[in-house]
């Protein structure tokens, strides 16, 4: 059974104690916990200022729009480096307070993915490190090499697996060159899918470890990652199209994983039940001929996507949630 067929959190979670949201993490989900970003924290806590704590001989500034690459050991890299450190030592402390040194468990950990990185760091001239090609080769390998060794750490610290996501929000809009540039007379350049492919196929070679990518927004490339070597991708089950069914089910029948994000990001109206959880996977799975066995061997759970702008209540009920209909589809996936 794939380490992705379980649940868990996509990263980002809400407040600034990485203390506390490691022991929630750590106590509701029994199948894949991860270690959570903190953006809340500011600079050099969100999903690129991770990046930054991570790149090997690639140094990180901020701009006015953002982050742009820089050399040098700057304030900027610092800063993101300590704050890792931060969540790290929260997250072996809430794993040896659980007990769980060498217990059977796996654990995730987060990173954004080569193409959306590219084109969210700009270069020493403010233009989308995506528009330079040995830009995102040099930033590609400094990337896998970093995840590598935080892998490792990770690993090792907690002496348990640890497999990887890679986050690809901007993944679709760069293949259909839909990023915008400087100005409307410097365009970026749609990527093209092989080149897609091999930086994805890149970095889970480096890592050396299963590796899932997580897409949030709608327009999910299936073409592209059914060619990857990847071993699941993570979606918002929301904003699937009657279309993406497909991409679905030939991801599933190729031996790989489906994490559905089925749990709201925020609370809603009315708090769903696990049953209703349960079901909001149950329903592609059927649409597409599946047996139940599936369920438990090649569906995830988790949010719809980060949890960053949740309450801390809701974060810890929605994985919550999540957890609990994962085990529901273990136990008995046909009583569903």
């Amino acid at each position: 059974m794939s380490a992705f067929a379980a649940a868990t959190g996509i990263g980002s979670w809400p407040g600034t104690s990485a203390r506390e949201a490691a022991e929630v993490v750590v106590g509701e989900l029994h199948t894949l916990p991860h270690l959570v970003e903190l953006p809340g924290r500011g600079v050099g806590a969100d999903m690129i200022g991770r990046a930054g704590a991570l790149l090997v001989d690639i140094g990180m500034d901020t701009v006015p729009r953002g982050y742009r690459i820089a050399a040098g050991r700057t304030a900027v890299l610092k800063r993101a480096r300590s704050l890792l450190e931060e969540d790290l030592d929260a997250l072996e402390e809430a794993w040896e307070k659980a007990g769980l040194r060498g217990a059977d468990r796996t654990v995730k950990v987060q990173a954004p993915g080569p193409i959306t990185l590219a084109a969210q760091l700009e270069l020493g001239n403010g233009h989308r490190a995506l528009t330079d090609r040995g830009a995102v080769r040099d930033l590609t390998t400094s990337l896998a090499e970093g995840v590598a060794a935080h892998r490792a750490d990770v690993g090792r610290r907690l002496d348990a697996e640890v497999v990887v996501q890679l986050d690809e929000p901007l993944l679709f809009a760069a293949l259909e060159g839909r990023l915008t540039g400087v100005t409307s007379l410097t365009p970026v350049h749609a990527v093209d899918e092989a080149v897609a492919v091999d930086l994805l196929d890149e970095c889970a070679a480096a890592v050396g470890v299963p590796v899932a990518v997580h897409i949030c927004s709608s327009g999910v490339p299936w073409n592209v990652l059914q060619r990857s070597v990847v071993e699941a991708v993570s979606v918002d089950a929301s904003v699937l199209a009657a279309n993406d069914l497909d991409g679905v089910g030939e991801f599933v029948d190729s031996g790989r994983t489906v994490m559905f994000g089925v749990v709201p990001t925020t609370a809603p109206e009315a708090r769903p039940s696990v049953e209703e959880v349960a079901k909001a996977a149950v329903s592609l799975t059927d649409r597409l001929g599946f047996a139940r066995s599936v369920l438990e061997e090649r569906i995830g759970i988790s949010p719809a996507c980060g949890l960053a702008g949740a309450t801390a209540e809701w974060a810890r009920t929605a994985i919550g949630l999540a957890q609990k209909a994962a085990d529901a589809f273990a136990e008995d996936p046909d009583a569903i």
